[in-house]
């Protein structure tokens, strides 16, 4: 683990820099940069996001843990940008929280997973009951995941796991400022 703060200057040239939706496209650019930045010992990835798909943020943080543990020597640094919102905040949260850093009046926001989704009964009661029990066990799948998320995120940190399991219901936007003050993050920019 790398503890040691960084200065300002460690930011001017990001290896990585991701602006927009969450979604494949966004992923494919975030393989080719990060390929790109295979040499480097410190590997800024900047972002700015109102959100998107959290499978996709889960990918891409996915690549950061194995990068991280497969050469424990480079430090992977995340620098959120203006907005950090939904996917965003998960894919932040699969770095080590003192390699999480935003700029000044950014604001990450956290909230519960969303589902849209129809469930239609037809046909033998046995059956009615499969789909059921099937759209119960998406559902409960995906709280379990997002719980994981949001246990990433505040590891470490000055916030339990109840805090976001009660404020995310809601939206909860959280100021650079204050999520210092929180210990989400290492330090504001």
């Amino acid at each position: 683990m790398h503890a040691t703060p960084l200065e300002p200057t460690a930011f001017a040239a990001p290896a990585v820099l991701l602006s927009g939706p969450v979604n494949h496209d966004m992923y494919r650019d975030f393989r080719r940069q990060l390929a790109a930045a295979a040499e480097r010992d410190l590997v800024v990835v900047e972002l700015s996001t109102l959100g998107g798909d959290p499978e996709v943020a889960r990918m891409m943080g996915e690549d950061i843990r194995f990068h991280s543990a497969l050469a424990p020597g480079r430090r992977f640094v995340f620098l959120g940008k203006a907005a950090i919102y939904s996917a965003g905040t998960t894919f932040m949260s699969f770095f080590a929280r003192q390699n999480r850093y935003l700029t000044r009046g950014t604001r990450l926001m956290v909230h519960e997973r969303k589902l849209d989704k129809t469930v239609k009964l037809n046909g033998p009661l046995t059956t009615c009951i499969a789909a059921a029990k099937a759209a119960l066990h998406e559902i409960e799948t995906s709280i379990a995941i997002q719980n994981e998320g949001f246990a990433n995120l505040v590891a470490g940190s000055r916030v339990n796991l109840e805090e976001v399991l009660r404020r995310a219901p809601e939206n909860w936007y959280v100021e650079a400022e204050e999520a210092r003050n929180l210990g989400l993050i290492e330090a504001v920019l």
